[in-house]
């Protein structure tokens, strides 16, 4: 299961806010900590983390004098990994500790430990965490220069206020095409919603039925990002680009996300609006108050929207593989922060700020690379080939990736883009193998790290959403997302059976 900050999910709701209490859904996208994977757990459960640790770090060392590489103890850490942060630990103490587990096995002394975390500041996962970073940076530019609320208005005042449909159609295409911009759930619709909230409520909306629209158009943005972390982990996982990723597996998504929302929210609104869910009189009036939006928000707007569909398109044109982001995204915000009025100092300020909020993400993937390094080193998926090699290479492909798929969905913990990372990992080599192509494998990881978001258990982004729109129906936010996700499975499953036959 994952939490996705790298992507913009909220952090997991913490012991102090029950995940249905409307304070702690509302409190968790503003969280401001330097640690977006903080998490609190009970004492019980933090003695029973640490003696997991302490046990597999022991097995650790005894391991390393079981011999060398290739061993089938190299998968100790990516157990204790699992285990660990599975039970609540914090990611980046879970990670750090498999680390320590995999140089114990490997014997290495310090010199070799330094060299090693020396050689993953330079490893393409590394790149994705500084990916993830900036992209942050950037949304808080855009939030500053009044780019994200123009582009909200601009598309609700498209779309209109002639009907039910039409404002949901806004509500959902506004949060898809913010969401899309930013590369951040939770960041952009807590952007978005102070300004779609008034016009549903005008509208008769309920808050549960709000809460599905913010929630369906986010998902489906997200799922489209060109530049957010975990889509951008698929793509060089893949190795595919942004269109060949729309086409296997993201736009079908998105697609099929907003034609179900066009059922879900009319049939959630006829479900609760008997039951006293509407929106107040004066949260329906605060439409009317004052456009407090910068003054060149919308030159801001236009400079952002002209840079990144020149970037998307050049990245597609030619390729471009992970380390585009690294130049597209510092120059998106150049270009918003300088149309919208700022000075240089005022922009890498902001970038800064933004970017702080996720350092913890940058120190996981360096960690994460290290570890993976390390893994490759010990190959003990080599002595796994040797020992079912023969039945591996006559087994379905298909059924292999659906199996994957699954383990994704309900079995790896960790941030999306770090799920996707440690999937391919594993069993990348072994799927090309069997014969999972590129676009299955598209597909694959896709569903493997955003499956959970639509369920089957409340996640972060469902408690995000459905605070942000002042809901305290948990029910109906799993409703929603259950929704979305057994159409996808049909979806998908067709899909991957076409792909793979």
């Amino acid at each position: 299961m994952s939490t996705d900050p790298s992507a913009g999910g909220t952090p997991p709701p913490r012991a102090d806010g029950a995940p249905g209490s409307p304070g702690a859904a509302a409190a968790a996208p503003d969280r401001d900590d330097a640690n977006a994977y903080d998490v609190d757990v009970s004492p019980a459960r933090r003695r029973l983390l640490n003696a997991i640790a302490v046990l597999g770090l022991a097995a650790s060392v005894a391991a390393g004098f079981l011999g060398g590489a290739p061993t089938i103890w190299g998968l100790l850490p990516i157990a204790l990994y699992a285990a660990l942060a599975l039970l609540g630990m914090d990611i980046v103490v879970a990670t750090l500790l498999a680390l320590v587990s995999g140089v114990a096995i490997a014997q290495m002394s310090p010199l070799d430990v330094g060299t090693l975390l020396g050689e993953s500041l330079a490893d393409q996962v590394t790149m994705i965490g500084l990916i993830i970073v900036l992209g942050s940076g950037v949304g808080e530019v855009l939030k500053v220069t009044g780019v994200a609320s123009t582009i909200v208005r601009g598309v609700m005042r498209v779309v209109g206020e002639r009907s039910r449909m039409a404002v949901t159609i806004g509500v959902m295409l506004a949060s898809l095409l913010l969401v899309a911009g930013l590369g951040t759930l939770a960041g952009a619709l807590a952007i978005a919603t102070p300004i779609l909230i008034p016009i549903a409520a005008r509208m008769g909306f309920t808050r549960s039925a709000t809460a599905s629209m913010i929630f369906i158009g986010g998902c489906a943005g997200l799922t489209i990002a060109p530049f957010a972390g975990s889509n951008v982990a698929i793509m060089d996982a893949a190795e595919v680009g942004y269109l060949a990723y729309l086409g296997y597996g993201a736009a079908p998504l998105a697609v099929l996300s907003l034609l179900m929302g066009l059922v879900v929210v009319p049939w959630m609104q006829r479900r609760t609006v008997a039951s006293g869910d509407l929106y107040t009189a004066a949260e329906v009036g605060a439409a009317g108050e004052e456009d407090t939006r910068p003054a060149r928000a919308g030159r801001a707007t236009a400079a952002f929207l002209v840079l990144l569909v020149a970037s998307v398109a050049y990245a597609t044109a030619t390729n471009a593989g992970t380390a585009f982001p690294l130049l597209a995204l510092p120059l998106l915000a150049a270009a918003a922060g300088l149309a919208g009025g700022l000075g240089a100092k005022e922009i890498a300020a902001t970038v800064y700020r933004g970017a702080a909020r996720l350092i913890s993400i940058l120190l996981l993937f360096w960690l994460l690379a290290g570890l993976f390094i390390l893994i490759e080193r010990l190959q003990p998926f080599e002595v796994i080939l040797d020992m079912f090699g023969d039945g591996l290479a006559g087994s379905s492909a298909f059924v292999f990736a659906v199996l994957i798929a699954l383990l994704g969905w309900v079995g790896v913990p960790g941030a999306t883009a770090a799920q996707v990372v440690l999937l391919d990992q594993v069993f990348g080599d072994l799927a090309g193998q069997i014969g999972v192509g590129a676009g299955a494998w598209v597909i694959v990881l896709l569903f493997a790290s955003k499956a959970d978001t639509y369920g089957p258990f409340p996640n972060a982004n469902m408690v995000g959403a459905m605070g942000l729109a002042r809901s305290s129906d948990l029910r109906n936010m799993m409703i929603t997302g259950w929704a979305l996700l057994v159409p996808a499975c049909v979806m998908y499953t067709a899909m991957l059976l076409f792909l793979t036959r």
